[in-house]
Order: C-alpha cells, then structure tokens, then sequence
C-alpha cells in the first residue's frame, strides 16, 4: 500500500473558551500560574510533552477533550475568571508609572538584548542575560513602563545538554517551528510578512519580524531565515552565540542596526533607547547615520543627539568578556558606513579602539557603547567599582571612581520566580496584595506573622516537589546511558526531604570554580555520608560549547556523582533549563556560589532561592555584597584577591568547609521538641525580609525609570529642539576644547603649596586658596577650576576619602592668567592633602566629568 501524502487535523476551540488561543500567544502565561491551570486540566501529559507550551498544546490537543472543557461548568468558572484578570490586566489605565510619571507621558522604551528568556516553551535563551531581559520586560508590563524590546528570533535553541556515561557533555542543537510558540508574524498593510533590508558590508539582508506579547509590552525578533536572503545570511539568527566572528558581527549588526530600522518600518518612535550589553551598540551607528542624511547634521553632532537619549548597561566585569573585533573585519562591515557619514577611518576606529597588551589595536564594542551612549550602569554596586576600573582607560585623566558609570542592582520577577506553595503562603499570611507590596520593606516586616510550622512545612513540600524533578529526569538520563538500576533504587532511597539540600546550578565557566568543595574528597565524603547529619549537593548547569575548561569542571562532577562513595549525595542533573530553575530555587535549602570575587557582575539566582525561603551560602561578590548582613545567610572567601589562584582556591575551600561544618549542618539539624529547626527558620525570615523587596525587577526597573529612563528622556528632548542646536553647540564646544586643551595650566597658588602640609586649621574654620590659571584660547565659562581634598596622599586610584571644593572666577585676564579663589571647610577632622584641578564645563552635559579630560595640578 502506497501512500498519497500526509493530513494533519488540527484542533478547532469551541466558542465558549475560545480565548484560550489569546491565553497561549501571550507570555503572561508564563508568571500566571492559574492560566497554565486551564491547559494543564485539559491534559496535564499533554501540557509536559509540549514543554508548558500551550500555542503547541493548542496544536496537538484532541478535540474531544477541548469540547469535554466546554461542556464543564466548574471549568468554564475558572476560565471566566482568569479571562477577566486578564482583561483587566490589559485594559488597566492607572499603572503606576501612569500615577507616578505623568510627566513622561510620551516616553518608549527600546530595549535592545541580544537573548530574552520568557520561558522554557520560547528557548531562544542561553542564561542569566536573557533571563534578566525577560523579567526586565515582565516588570515593565506590570508597571505600565513603555517599553518594546528588539532581540533576534534563533531557529536553533541554545543547546539541549546530554551527560554520556562517561561525563562528557553532548550538545543537540534543535529547530523551532515558529508556527508552535507565541510569537505573531509582523504583516505589511497587503497581509504579506512585512520584510525589512539592512546593509550588511557590500550586500542587503532582509528581516523577518516576530511579535511576542509580553503582558502589556511586545518584544519584536528579527530573523533573517527567509528565502530573500542568500543561504550564508539566513544562517545568521540559526543560532545564539554561534558562529566565527564574521558571523558574530553579522548577528550583531542585524540586532543593532536592523533592530532601528525595523521600529522605523513598525512606525515606532522611541524616545529612549536602552542597550543591555554591547551586542546592539550598532543600533547608535544607525540612528546616527538617519540624521546625518536626513536632518544635515555632521557626524559629530548627530552622535551627541543620538548619545544623549542612549543607556548602556554593561554586564561583563573581565576584559575577555566582551566583544572585540580585529580591525579588518571593521573595515570589511563599516567601509561604507564611515564614507557616508563623512568620517574618516581613524575616526571611526577611534569610538572603539583598544589597544592589547601585545601592542596590536583591536575595536572593542563596549568602549564603543561607553563612547556611544550618556547614561551607563553596571549591575550591582560592587560591579559598579569594578566597571570604573575596568573601563578607566575611556576618561584616563579621571579617578577610577569618577568614571561615569552608575550602578543598578540587578532583581529577578517575582510572580515568575516565587513558587505557587510560597505564594499561598504569602496570600494566607501577608494578605492578597502581597505582589503589589513587593518592593516596599516595611510590609515585609510581617514575615514575622507566618507561623515557624508553616515555613518549615513548605520548604519539605518544595524540596519534595524538586527530588521528584530530578528523579524523572535521572531516570531518563541513566535509562540512555545504560546505568544499572541498582543505583537509580540507591538515589530513590538516599535523596530525601529531610535531608539538607545544596544547590549549585549556574553556566559552568572556571571563574564560577563549580569544584570548589571538591577540593578535599575525604572532608566531603564524611560531610555528605554522615549518618546523623547527612547532605546532599544538586549540581546543574552548561558549559559553552567551545568552553573545554567548563566541559571538564562538568565531567569531573559527573564522575563524582556516580562513584561509589558519593552516589546519591552528589547528583548532576543534565539540561538546566528555566523549568528545572524554577524547581531548584524553590526546593534546594542552601544556594552555594563560589566564583572568584569581582568576577560575577551580579547573580540573580541567589535573590529566587531567597524569596523561595532558601538561605544563601556565597562569596561576597555581586548581589550577595549588598545582600548579606550575617543573619540571613553565610558569605565566605577572601575579599582581597590573591596572586596565586592556587592559594586562593585553598583559601576559599577552607573557609567553606568550616562554615559548612561548624555553622550550617549543625543549625539545619537543631530541632525544638516539635522537630522544627526554629534558629533556621529564623534565618529565612531575616532572608526573606531583605531579599523580596529589594531585589526584585519591580524596585530594579523603578530604579532605571528614576536615575535612567526620566533623565535620558529629557537630556534627548532637549539636544533635539530647534533642529538639534544643542548638540551641535556640544560639538562644536567639544572640538573646541581638543584643539586648545594642552594650553591649560595651573600657575602660581596663594597661599602657596606647603611641601609639609603645616597648615593648621581648626575645626569647622574655613581655608581660603587662590590659584591663577591659564585657559589659552579658552574662556572661563568653558572651565572648572576645583580643589581636590583627599584624606590621603596615595596615587590618585587609591583614594579612599576625598572632597572638592568649586572655585569661583576672583579676576579677570591678567598676563595670560585667571585668578580663581575658594574658601574651603573639610566635613571632618584629620590630616588632608590639597591639590587642584580643570576641568572643561559646557552647561548642558549630563555629567560635569564626561568629557574626561582634566588637567592636574602640577608643581
């Protein structure tokens, strides 16, 4: 028998739950439990062979069952309900930017990211970058916050990970089918897929876009596999971080420059724009570009009107973190680009130059986004400092810590990340309006009213609920690998709820140092084997594909895992995903993290164990250094960094088992008579109060709209009106400045500079200094003149304390001289040491250290 072809019958919704569909292709789904409710009861199997997908499950489901729903009254009551939340949700005017930012009715947010991590059912995510852009947008939506974002549409997922027998990492790369995800197909006004061209070096490359409803925000995906586009150029959005650095600069191109162009062809103009890393910093060159040809300014000038509305946040506190490129590949992409914005090559090389220490030059793309953009942040206070040192060499005449980057600490989703059981919790306890309250610290004070009992019952329900998690994919996995039986019975009996549980999932990079505890074996095996006291480690996590360090930090944990002493102790779960995140955050008791300190630029999984009633066991670097305040966790490791990473490791690894043995295991199993641990539970209630209502996305994107959004907004307004006067007067200004600088100097001082400092001053009088300085061609309302007064006389980067004192304008030109004078008046008491400094000034720069240029005085 021969077969004519295929058919497949797809399902048809009945009317009365025909909004099932408008459920399905929006991504609030995903942080609304009771909306994956009405797709679960219809057919739970279903909903997990889709992976939580419900436009798939939509697809597949039969149709007997869909009619059985519309038939069920208790059903049709819960989907009436969840419909009209939704709705309201939707049509709700009164946010809270509306209520609290009336004045920026006009603002739109372009939020660029190279990944978004929705859920687990869109995996066009490869981690916590993505991760954090997706709770960027699902905060926004809950605020009312204007904002769309730009990210490109990956054919291929980021990779699904199998561990083989042996421990070595497998890497299956898989198409999606956009048709079976929540994502809408951009249409042009004749119904056809609405196609967009960007230059790409000698050559067009055409867009497809992708909407993905985001609650109230949309977030657009550009992908360029499409029959227009020559076979290398639909390889381009295949998948996330792959590739040479032809095609990496190709992906980034598209991102940056197609993603302007793409909100052009949507008739979409924002007012701010938002780059999340470097990775879209090409989206500057485009807009700059725009008005050079259609509104006749130069390049120098569109590029302070394009830097003045721009944000760039940076990610990356090591400098191999970021991307670069050879000069070459500049040429081949930019050629073009530089000749028709009326630049030469050395000036654009100039925005991104580098030079490395081997002396050749290479053209870094997020010293290319500092010089791009007017409004910059790191990601936690202590990713701040190390981003001002990092990046010093952008303003070299500058302090490090007067580098121009702020910090926002980063947060995670609260409704995404805090488990159903924990929500109930809350609910029954805190009362309904909990989620509205999250970010506000004195309700989280009632912490306090939820009974030990009921804590500590629900960590045991969670920890349940994530050991069968891991069974169901263990089995799976030793099931492939052909491992006996014996030992899946063996981790059955051994991985228990009432076991203390540590979890350590993350991407396995070496600075994450993933086999730290594993330092000394026989401690281990008598911490996890003790018979009274046992402990159990989950491990999680991908290594990038062409990271052979990660891969063998996997492998080694591997092995562990499945030795004979260790079995059923330690436990690596293969393909981390945010479905098994969700369950590891909620259900682990300690989260261990141990990179070497300043090199995670913050972390966000800690902040999801915490709100989960999880304590926090980490190094004090990113979040946890403003986190921890040692009643809601442990921190350990050796804040200063050491010369041997040896050393530091066995530092680090003897610290950890101390605490673990001494503080951790010993407070875990200290029960009252009813066999709670009462001191424990004391220490989640200190956790949660600290953690939930400061590091969620709602305080973090409240902070961006305050120190970023707002003030971006109204800088671009500004430079824009009366046909961008003022930045063409910045550049003008600026230009200015570069060619009569080196005439500037600081000439005799009155009193004059005492070598010994004898200067006596009492308390609370003042100390007047005059300083006669030459400006050349330059007038003194393009100037500064400060008195830098520090507590210390270390080189300038070691400063610890410092004040400064502005100096007003005495007399006029006199024998090439101002003369400027100050009375100065130290805070404090103490020993200080005086020295002066020019700075340029123009009235409308955002910061009055931007430029970077001063000129010190020199004896």
């Amino acid at each position: 028998m021969q077969y004519l072809g295929g058919l497949r019958v797809i399902p048809q919704l009945p009317s009365r739950i025909i909004q099932l569909k408008d459920l399905a292709y929006n991504l609030y789904f995903s942080w609304h439990p009771e909306v994956r409710d009405l797709f679960i009861e219809i057919d739970r199997n279903l909903w997990k062979k889709t992976n939580h997908n419900p436009v798939k499950f939509l697809l597949e489901v039969q149709q007997k069952k869909l009619e059985a729903k519309a038939l069920d009254s208790s059903y049709l009551q819960r989907y009436q309900e969840v419909i009209s939340e939704f709705d309201q949700y939707l049509s709700l005017k009164k946010t809270w930017f509306v209520k609290n930012y009336p004045q920026l009715k006009n603002l739109l947010v372009a939020y660029f990211t190279a990944e978004f991590g929705f859920h687990e059912s869109l995996p066009i995510y490869a981690g916590g970058l993505g991760v954090l852009a997706g709770d960027h947008l699902k905060s926004a939506s809950d605020l009312g916050i204007p904002i769309v974002g730009i990210s490109l549409f990956y054919h291929q997922t980021y990779f699904t990970q199998e561990i083989d027998a042996h421990g070595n990492q497998i890497a299956h790369y898989n198409t999606l089918n956009p048709l079976e995800l929540p994502l809408h197909l951009v249409k042009d006004t004749r119904n056809d897929p609405l196609l967009v061209p960007v230059n790409m070096g000698n050559r067009k490359v055409f867009i497809r876009i992708w909407e993905a409803k985001v609650g109230r925000c949309s977030a657009y995906l550009l992908d360029t596999n499409i029959s227009q586009n020559h076979a290398q150029d639909r390889e381009i959005t295949s998948r996330l971080y792959g590739g040479d650095q032809e095609m990496r600069i190709a992906q980034e191109i598209i991102l940056g420059m197609g993603g302007v162009l793409v909100l052009e062809a949507l008739g979409i103009s924002p007012t701010v724009w938002h780059m999340n890393e470097g990775h879209s910093v090409f989206l500057s060159l485009q807009r700059t570009q725009k008005l050079v040809h259609k509104n006749n300014l130069k390049f120098y000038e569109a590029l302070e009107s394009v830097a003045a509305n721009t944000i760039f946040t940076t990610h990356t506190p090591v400098p191999a973190g970021n991307d670069a490129f050879p000069l070459h590949i500049k040429d081949k992409y930019f050629q073009k680009y530089w000749e028709s914005v009326g630049i030469r090559r050395h000036q654009f090389l100039e925005l991104g130059s580098q030079i490395q220490p081997e002396g050749y030059e290479i053209f870094n793309l997020t010293i290319l986004a500092l010089n791009l953009s007017r409004f910059r942040n790191a990601v936690s206070k202590l990713h701040g400092e190390v981003s001002q040192a990092l990046w010093n060499t952008v303003w070299p005449d500058l302090p490090y810590y007067e580098v121009p980057i702020d910090y926002i600490t980063n947060g995670v989703h609260a409704e995404s990340w805090i488990a159903r059981k924990t929500r109930e919790i809350f609910k029954k306890y805190l009362g309904q309006n909990w989620i509205e309250m999250q970010d506000d610290p004195s309700f989280w004070k009632m912490i306090d009213k939820i009974p030990d009992q009921s804590i500590w019952t629900l960590k045991l329900e969670l920890k349940k609920k994530l050991i069968n998690h891991i069974r169901e994919r263990l089995e799976i996995q030793y099931e492939r690998n052909k491992i006996g039986s014996i030992q899946m019975f063996r981790i059955r009996q051994l991985m228990k709820p009432h076991v203390l549980t540590i979890g350590f999932a993350r991407r396995f990079a070496t600075y994450k140092r993933g086999t730290l505890i594993f330092s000394d074996l026989e401690r281990l095996k008598k911490i996890i084997n003790n018979p009274e006291f046992p402990v159990q480690f989950i491990f999680a996590g991908k290594a990038h594909p062409k990271d052979a360090g990660g891969q063998d930090l996997i492998k080694q944990i591997y092995q562990y895992s499945v030795s004979s002493e260790m079995r059923g102790r330690i436990i690596f779960v293969e393909n981390y995903d945010m479905g098994l995140a969700r369950d590891l955050v909620s259900g682990v008791d300690i989260w261990l993290n141990n990179p070497r300190r300043t090199q995670e630029a913050s972390g966000t999984s800690g902040q999801k164990v915490g709100m989960n009633g999880g304590l926090n066991f980490s190094v004090l670097d990113g979040w946890w250094n403003e986190g921890y305040n040692s009643e809601n966790g442990w921190a350990f490791g050796e804040t200063e960094n050491f010369e041997s990473l040896e050393d530091w490791d066995s530092w680090d690894s003897e610290e950890l088992y101390e605490i673990l043995e001494n503080e951790i295991i010993p407070l875990y199993y200290k029960r009252n008579e009813e066999n709670i641990p009462t001191e424990w539970i004391r220490m989640i209630k200190n956790s949660m109060t600290r953690i939930v209502p400061y590091f969620n996305t709602h305080r973090m994107i409240k902070e961006y709209v305050e120190k970023l959004y707002q003030p971006a907004s109204n800088l671009g307004h500004s430079y824009q009106q009366k046909h961008h006067s003022i930045a063409k007067s910045i550049a003008a200004w600026k230009d200015r400045i570069d060619k009569h600088w080196s005439s500037v100097s600081i000439g005799p001082l009155h009193p004059a500079a005492n070598e010994n400092g004898s200067v006596i001053l009492k308390f609370g009088e003042k100390y007047e200094i005059q300083a006669k300085v030459k400006l050349g061609e330059l007038k003194p309302a393009e100037v500064k003149v400060q008195i830098f007064l520090s507590k210390d006389d270390s080189d300038l980067d070691e400063i610890k304390s410092y004040e400064i004192f502005e100096m007003n304008l005495l007399k006029n030109r006199q024998k090439d001289y101002y003369t400027y004078r100050s009375l100065i008046k130290p805070s404090n008491s103490g020993n200080y040491f005086i020295t002066l400094r020019v700075l340029p000034f123009h009235k409308n720069l955002p910061n009055p250290v931007e430029q970077g240029i001063v000129q010190w005085y020199q004896k």
